[in-house]
């Protein structure tokens, strides 16, 4: 058996699916992607697992089994970036400013891609918003020190901590003790009629409350198969560098949750939506009045899909945190240094935090459908944190090197988006004869009405 295949198992059992449906999964593709860990591997198990959710979903609605075929060379460039402008460029990724910087005692990592974020960090630093000036001033503190400031004053900030430092500090041994998916049934649900053969999730509401980057990714899979997704911001935020990226498909409209008609709105929304898929921390739609149990009450048939960054147990549990910042607090960036032999922290060669969990988290809402057949709910939760957990288990077993730009001998297909057109690589993944297509262009946010298409 493959380390794909005994990845998939696991994630499949934390999804808790039938072991006979394993046997439906086949892997092509050579090569991995240079790490300590077997992110090529996790990202084709992964892939997988939404794949072989959505053959079972198919499959329990009376349609034909269905063969799910994964690419693992595929799925390495699908982790990193699935199109290419054809004229136009995307935005820088990451702001000025962000990144490892050297304390007086090791390393942090400044995650300044919001503005609020960029502001709590240079208020705290005291210091001109330039990388040489805040390189200065970072060198001052410790790192501990600089973090909790940092958090403090409602930034994004991780001292770099080995596996074994992770695995003894409270949120560590927090998140270890959680497991790997957490699965709540809930209340019976009545099943929505919606889908057709050829496309399987037409006219299934799925309601986003996610951003960068593993929920947009969940919603995304979910998406390319005919869900109507209608992804909601509040008024200020953006993120276009990855926009051309995780928008496809969705209607997207932007809400004020403390104007009175937009919270209106919202709790219409809510009622009419199948599916809510939400990455806000875990005290933060509690807060607005729209915490679980609220929820529930405004529609007793949603299946609830949520990520948290640090795990929901612990003092972290409502701490702000991205892949690359909880790679820097789990150890993950420290092996990768080690792996390297490097003098600095050095991330995932691609976000597998995000892009993993996000096709789980799309298998989880699959499953769930799976279940809600039977009058069975669920609320599902994962996080980033735990998900790192399962990368620094899997020990590199490469196939091979795979060039990080080498993309000239696959597939692409041209897509056309708000800002031009693109070439889009071929799908990871093939579910029988299903097509994995967009309905609807990448754009901008906050450019549709926030309803659903098939109200």
């Amino acid at each position: 058996m493959s380390q794909t295949h005994t990845i998939l198992g696991k994630i499949w059992s934390a999804l808790r699916g039938s072991d006979e449906l394993l046997g439906q999964v086949q892997e092509t593709g050579q090569g991995a992607i240079p790490s300590v860990f077997a992110v090529t591997d996790f990202a084709a198990a992964s892939i997988a697992s939404a794949g072989i959710a959505l053959a079972e979903f198919v499959e329990r609605r009376g349609g034909a089994k269905a063969g799910v075929i994964v690419d693992r060379r595929l799925s390495s460039f699908w982790f990193a970036k699935s199109i290419r402008p054809t004229g136009w460029s995307l935005p820088p990724q990451w702001d000025p400013i962000a990144g490892n910087y050297q304390t007086k005692d090791g390393f942090i990592r400044l995650h300044t891609n919001a503005a609020h974020h960029r502001a709590a960090c240079l208020r705290v630093l005291a210091c001109h918003e330039n990388s040489h000036s805040v390189a200065n001033a970072v060198r001052s503190w410790d790192a501990e020190t600089l973090q909790e400031a940092i958090v403090a004053e409602g930034g994004v900030a991780a001292k770099m901590l080995s596996a074994d430092e992770w695995s003894t500090q409270p949120q560590g041994q927090a998140v270890g003790r959680e497991p790997f998916i957490h699965w709540e049934t809930t209340s019976a649900r009545r099943l929505r009629s919606f889908g057709r053969p050829d496309r399987p999730l037409e006219g299934l509401r799925v309601l986003d409350l996610t951003r960068i980057l593993a929920g947009p990714i969940a919603t995304r899979f979910l998406a390319a198969y005919g869900a109507d997704v209608l992804r909601i911001d509040p008024p200020d935020w953006d993120e276009p560098a990855v926009l051309p990226e995780v928008t496809p498909g969705k209607s997207r409209a932007r809400l004020d949750l403390t104007n009175t008609e937009d919270r209106r709105i919202f709790t219409q929304l809510i009622a009419e939506a199948d599916v809510i898929v939400h990455g806000y921390r875990g005290d933060a739609l509690e807060k607005l009045g729209f915490g679980e149990s609220a929820r529930l009450k405004i529609n007793s048939n949603l299946i609830d899909v949520a990520l948290n960054a640090y795990g929901w147990t612990g003092p972290w549990a409502k701490r702000r945190g991205f892949d690359t910042v909880v790679q820097m607090s789990t150890g993950l960036a420290k092996e990768e240094m080690r792996y390297a032999k490097a003098s600095s922290p050095q991330q995932l060669p691609v976000q597998a935090l995000d892009y993993g969990t996000g096709h789980m988290m799309a298998a989880a809402v699959l499953r769930a459908l799976c279940e809600a057949q039977n009058g069975t709910g669920s609320t599902i939760r994962f996080s980033l944190a735990r998900t790192a957990a399962e990368v620094a288990s899997l020990s590199s077993q490469a196939q091979g090197p795979l060039a990080a730009e080498s993309t000239a001998d696959l597939q692409e297909v041209v897509e056309h988006t708000h800002w031009g057109p693109a070439r889009r690589l071929k799908p990871p993944l093939r579910v029988g004869d299903l097509a994995f297509e967009f309905s609807r262009l990448a754009g901008p946010l906050g450019s549709d009405r926030p309803a659903f298409s098939t109200r």
